[in-house]
């Protein structure tokens, strides 16, 4: 392994420094009724079993958060949220989007 000139991982000045490496910009959320949501069905990688995806959300990583838990609760089913991506479990597009257009998305259902 060659030797790296500024090899620092934590000094009490700096703190952390792997954190801040990839660390992105916090994003700020946007109200719910400036957002169209695109949901999306997939399986690939997932050895056959399908998953609901919900894309294109300009929500803060809390917010992304608070809305994967509402959306597992309606769906009954589990999920996480991945590279800003909301996945949840199973094929529930038609209750995920029915739940998004009461709190104000446009929601635009993908795929087939």
């Amino acid at each position: 392994m060659p030797k790296e000139k500024n090899r620092t991982v934590w000094s009490s000045s700096a703190g952390d420094v792997r954190q801040k490496q990839g660390a992105s910009p916090p994003v700020k959320s946007l109200p719910s009724n400036q957002q169209t949501v695109y949901l999306h069905r997939e399986s690939k990688g997932r050895g056959g079993k399908g998953v609901s995806l919900v894309k294109h959300l300009a929500l803060s990583e809390g917010d992304m958060k608070t809305l994967a838990k509402k959306l597992k609760q309606v769906c009954g089913s589990g999920g996480t949220v991945k590279n800003g991506v909301i996945e949840i479990q199973g094929e529930h597009r038609q209750k995920i989007s029915e739940t998004l257009q009461k709190m104000g998305y446009k929601v635009k259902i993908a795929g087939g």
